[in-house]
């Protein structure tokens, strides 16, 4: 028999554009395993940092909520906006002040912060995935009634401490597909709306949804042991290891609220939660389906 050739040589992953295939197929084939974990599963972001102002990092990070839910994940938005908010009082001629990480309210700055949150920047992240093909629904109206908070703290002013989380809602939009983006607004029995910290309202909206896991998207790497080294990023901890770190005073203050949220998601029944850097594209996607991820995940637990 006379061998047939078909003046082709056998493919091989010298050559760059089959390499390049090769190392994209390993890619999908290595995610599988996460996609069929995490399928059905709710995953609560909060978005904030960079990603909601640099313009390829909001395609990026729009993309990646898609893609979650084409791959049958029910990712749930919970967003800041706290360098806007600031700009906004700027224009107002309100000068902020802080206090432990958190912005102190009083009732003209509540009115910049509704005005902020609800009117400009929840519509536009509900824009932007209807833009790249996610259904989306905003909430920035107190009036829908998902979170209730009372005073934090009378010094703070209006700045809340959530009390209840309503998830009928939501759970009805996550189960037609749909992704929530919630501004951090809420309104108190006593009458009162009030300002809350984004990391602290998508910790406690995940404990409530029972989410698989709760991912921060912020402007470092993760959680270092020491502040003033860049080689101690820590890549996985323990939440008595969290707590610990609190209580020794190593963390900054505006780290504080995040890693608060942290430890009530963990009591909560939260598995996971992750401190990302949204400042490298795709970041979400990065944690969620590859073996390496990236930033710091958190679990319960301690040492043995």
């Amino acid at each position: 028999m006379v061998a047939v050739t078909t003046g082709h040589t056998a493919p091989t992953p010298h050559r760059s554009r089959i390499a390049s295939a090769m190392a994209k197929a390993k890619v999908l084939t290595e995610a599988m395993r996460y996609i069929r974990a995490f399928a059905g599963k709710t995953v609560v972001i909060k978005y904030g940092g960079s990603a909601m102002v640099d313009d390829t990092l909001r395609s990026s990070f729009a993309r990646d909520i898609t893609l979650l839910g084409l791959l049958g994940l029910r990712p749930v938005v919970v967003h800041g906006g706290g360098p806007h908010i600031s700009r906004a009082m700027a224009r107002a001629g309100i000068e902020p002040r802080w206090v432990d990480g958190l912005r102190v309210t009083d009732e003209e700055t509540l009115g910049v912060v509704r005005a902020t949150l609800g009117a400009t920047i929840n519509p536009d992240i509900v824009r932007l995935l209807k833009d790249h093909g996610a259904a989306a629904r905003g909430f920035s109206d107190l009036g829908s009634g998902l979170l209730v908070a009372r005073q934090l703290d009378p010094d703070l002013g209006f700045v809340g401490e959530i009390t209840d989380v309503r998830t009928e809602l939501i759970e009805g939009l996550l189960n037609q597909g749909v992704v929530p983006v919630l501004a951090p607004l809420a309104r108190g029995m006593d009458g009162h709306d009030y300002n809350i910290n984004a990391d602290t309202a998508a910790g406690a909206l995940a404990g409530a949804l029972g989410a698989r896991k709760l991912i921060y998207l912020t402007d470092v790497e993760g959680l270092y042991r020491d502040l003033d080294d860049e080689d101690s990023l820590i890549e996985a901890m323990f939440l008595d290891e969290l707590r610990e770190m609190l209580g020794n005073g190593s963390v900054s203050a505006g780290m504080l609220p995040k890693l608060r949220s942290c430890i009530r998601a963990l009591e909560d029944g939260v598995p996971q939660a992750h401190i990302l850097d949204g400042r490298i594209q795709h970041a979400v996607l990065l944690e969620v389906f590859t073996p390496e991820g990236i930033g710091t995940m958190i679990t319960p637990g301690g040492k043995s």
